[in-house]
């Protein structure tokens, strides 16, 4: 998925550069500060001036301070100590590598917690310092894919591209991911970006652009909800656009009467003057619309003998849609029903998915006809 942006991964930054070429595990310190050194030559100290800043690559746990006496006088250690630079022994280096890895191991369970992408502001509010990012990022338990952001090996790749191209996803890949009913999922990621940005020809992306229904949030990655809905009502056929406001509404993700309270545009005032929240699936709101023109009672999601039809179109013509999980022990109780409701005065009519896709006129003329011979009537 990260390809269908078109776009090259950021480079990964460069990893602090290390305080000296010795090969024992150094830190420059600056003055006042100092480490034990297990060099090779034992009571070895060699001074250095304290560079600009810290590498963060060694926990701070084993600093110490200039003005403390080492009370020890084995090789290697000193009584008092100006700026300088000291290893870390081999024990105190393995027991340095363990705590590393265990605080690598947490904060990518945080992030993890937290949906696998988060911006690197949250992660030091949560107490993980520069230290243990850099060592995460090393190790490979987390990624950067943007300055400011830090994510698990984990995380949705439509996150990912979203966080490094500074986008929010929206419109029908975001309802996909909200598992609402959308028409056709595949595609091109479609994406938002703020009214003042600039061009974004380099995504291989459907770009929506325009103030948003819903203020967003400047760390979000996925629209809210209304927003979303927003952006199908104008990017999708008036049909497919009511199906997914209607799948939302089905779902309790929003509320009729709170939509009616917002700045839509003309194209989402449409969809929701004709929206409700009593279709199932999309096909359901598909055959309300499409038969719409007959000027009869369509009520979808009706309770009948115990069970619930998919649409009833007058008080007795029962129009049954199967989707892909009408097999085995299902289609046997859609059997068993249909004949309960043709033994208390019902018409059937079952179709399948693929007729209500792609034989729509085959399932309309049966409908018609149903409609001219009064099965729909008492």
């Amino acid at each position: 998925m990260l390809r269908g942006y078109g776009l090259a991964q950021t480079p990964a930054w460069p990893r602090p550069r290390h305080a000296d070429s010795h090969p024992s595990r150094t830190l420059r310190l600056p003055a006042g500060r100092c480490r034990l050194s297990t060099h090779s030559r034992p009571g070895l100290l060699r001074s250095a001036r304290p560079p600009a800043r810290i590498s963060a690559e060694r926990s701070a746990k084993y600093l110490k301070t200039c003005d403390r006496d080492l009370s020890s006088t084995r090789p290697g250690s000193a009584q008092r100590c100006t700026d300088g630079v000291f290893a870390l022994g081999d024990g105190a280096s393995q027991l340095h590598t363990g705590r590393v890895r265990r605080t690598a191991e947490g904060l990518t369970e945080r992030i993890v917690d937290l949906g696998g992408i988060v911006r690197s502001g949250r992660v030091a509010d949560l107490g993980f310092g520069r230290t243990a990012v850099e060592a995460a990022l090393r190790a490979g338990a987390i990624t950067r894919p943007r300055r400011g952001w830090l994510a698990s090996p984990t995380a949705d790749p439509l996150l990912l591209g979203a966080a490094r191209h500074g986008v929010v996803l929206t419109c029908r890949t975001q309802a996909g991911r909200l598992g609402l009913w959308v028409h056709d999922p595949n595609g091109v990621p479609h994406v938002a970006v703020g009214t003042n940005s600039a061009s974004r020809r380099d995504l291989r992306a459907k770009v929506h652009w325009g103030a948003p229904v819903i203020p967003r949030h400047p760390d979000a990655l996925v629209d809210p909800v209304e927003n979303v809905l927003a952006h199908i009502a104008e990017c999708e056929p008036f049909e497919q656009a009511l199906a997914t406001w209607e799948s939302a509404l089905n779902r309790s993700l929003v509320k009729i009467e709170d939509l009616r309270g917002l700045p839509w545009r003309p194209a989402a005032r449409r969809v929701l003057a004709t929206a409700t929240p009593f279709s199932d699936a999309g096909l359901e709101t598909y055959l309300r619309e499409r038969l719409r023109w007959l000027r009869v009672p369509v009520r979808a999601q009706i309770w009948i003998a115990g069970h619930r039809v998919d649409a009833l179109i007058g008080s007795r013509l029962v129009i049954q849609i199967d989707g892909g999980h009408h097999v085995g022990a299902q289609r046997s109780e859609d059997i068993r029903h249909d004949a309960v409701l043709k033994l208390g005065g019902y018409h059937v009519i079952r179709v399948s998915y693929s007729q209500m896709m792609f034989e729509w006129p085959a399932v309309q003329d049966l409908i018609m006809r149903a409609v001219a011979q009064g099965m729909h009537e008492a």
